[in-house]
């Protein structure tokens, strides 16, 4: 399980969109997401798209577009080289999203947290998301004082939602950790729906790849082979800075980390 989140800035935000938009029309002849479909991690890049577009040598960009257009189109009638065109098209365009994130600095942060990790109770905000709004904190203290962040979930059954945002009021009114960093992230989070907004179609495929992609120090989960060359592309967008840390200054923190337990530690206020 990943909990993730990616950061870009805001003045950044419309030409990352403009450009992901180009290259989707580039690569498939068209809009992949119209009459709603969505580019969602788990179909684009799952094992099967991995064994179609190897099925034949990589096709010229022009040609697999117009084939990868036609598919789109066809449907359940599209033939079996368009239906190749259509998946070496996927994954030519999950790397050239992830190198358009790299152009525009955006900076991913993961929690990587193994299946069976012990949960807290339902009003304690899970140590994962005090995590990220930990790291999420440091990059814009990195960035000055005055800089601000927002938090964008993917929406939830309602009374999920509702579950999030009095965990979240809690963390960021009643501890210590949490009123410092609500100087500079919004406590309270926005909910959107997935298939409209491009900002958490790339988180999705960024806890995708990381879920299934990316292994070090005490992760022994398999990961899939043929996700190696996208998770190291997910990896330079790691986040890196350094905190004082039982009187080390320059402790390193990096923005990726792995959880073991998700229960909290209650800090309040005398």
């Amino acid at each position: 399980m990943i909990i993730r989140s990616r950061a870009v800035e805001d003045r950044d935000l419309w030409n990352l969109v403009t450009a992901l938009q180009d290259a989707e029309v580039r690569i498939f002849g068209r809009r992949y997401s119209a009459e709603r479909r969505e580019l969602k991690a788990k179909k684009i890049l799952k094992t099967k798209a991995f064994r179609m577009a190897a099925q034949m040598p990589p096709i010229p960009n022009e040609t697999r577009r117009d084939l990868a257009r036609q598919c789109l189109e066809m449907g359940e009638g599209a033939i079996r080289e368009e239906i190749i065109a259509l998946a070496q098209a996927k994954l030519a365009y999950v790397q050239e999203a992830l190198d358009i994130c790299a152009r525009f600095r955006c900076r991913a942060f993961a929690c990587i947290i193994p299946p069976d990790t012990p949960a807290p109770e339902p009003t304690h905000l899970r140590k994962d998301y005090a995590y990220l709004f930990e790291r999420f904190y440091y990059f814009l203290e990195d960035h000055g004082t005055t800089t601000s962040g927002i938090v964008v979930f993917d929406e939830l059954e309602k009374s999920q939602s509702h579950i999030l945002v009095e965990q979240m009021e809690r963390y960021f009114k009643l501890t210590n950790k949490g009123q410092q960093r609500a100087g500079q992230i919004i406590p309270e989070p926005f909910f959107v729906h997935s298939d409209l907004t491009t900002g958490v179609q790339l988180a999705d495929l960024v806890a995708y790849i990381v879920s299934w992609g990316v292994r070090y120090g005490e992760i022994t989960e398999r990961s899939r082979p043929e996700l190696a060359d996208l998770a190291n592309q997910v990896l330079q967008m790691r986040y890196r800075t350094k905190r004082e840390v039982e009187g080390n200054p320059d402790f390193i923190i990096w923005s990726f980390t792995l959880i073991s337990d998700l229960r909290p530690k209650i800090e309040r206020d005398p």
